[in-house]
């Protein structure tokens, strides 16, 4: 057996490895950008290499779509890393080891930036309040129910007064 390491074969067995992972999603254009972080990566933990991998092979912050258009439909969110569409972003920054707030900090976005697509979160909002978990504690289903079923038999200005009361609005 032999004491040197080499730092090519397992840089290249890390790559194929994470390439067999079924929940890793890459463009081919990637592969070599992570071979070479991942050389890099072994050579510092060898010792053989003290510097970082080069940024040139590396562009860290360099968005695939703008925010514009990452943000252009309700049905999903085009991510800035790769350029696909997701109704939520969450899993696919996990894949990539981000956090919610890594990500916006890496595209220089705001806060507020959504990570859900808007139509997939009404959808879920909409099947939360059905089931009764958008009510108040003294409320039941039933009287919830009852009251806009009133408001449907209602026709023009008091059904839109009947719903305005149940809504709580003024206006």
């Amino acid at each position: 057996m032999t004491d040197t390491i080499n730092t090519v074969e397992l840089a290249a067995e890390l790559t194929a490895a994470w390439l067999a992972n079924p929940n890793t999603r890459t463009a081919a254009d990637d592969v070599p950008t992570f071979l070479v972080a991942m050389h890099a990566a072994v050579e510092k933990l060898v010792g053989n290499g003290d510097a970082e991998p080069e940024t040139a092979a590396m562009p860290a912050s360099e968005p695939a779509v703008s925010v514009r258009k990452s943000l252009a439909s309700p049905d999903h969110i085009i991510s800035m890393l790769d350029g696909k569409k997701y109704k939520t972003l969450r899993r696919h920054l996990s894949t990539n080891g981000m956090t919610p707030e890594q990500y916006r900090e890496r595209f220089n976005l705001k806060a507020d930036y959504p990570m859900v697509a808007a139509t997939y979160s009404e959808a879920r909002r909409a099947m939360a309040k059905s089931i009764g978990l958008g009510r108040k504690a003294g409320t039941t289903i039933e009287k919830a129910s009852e009251d806009a079923v009133k408001t449907v038999r209602k026709g023009g200005k008091a059904a839109l007064d009947a719903a305005k009361k149940t809504l709580g609005s003024e206006g």
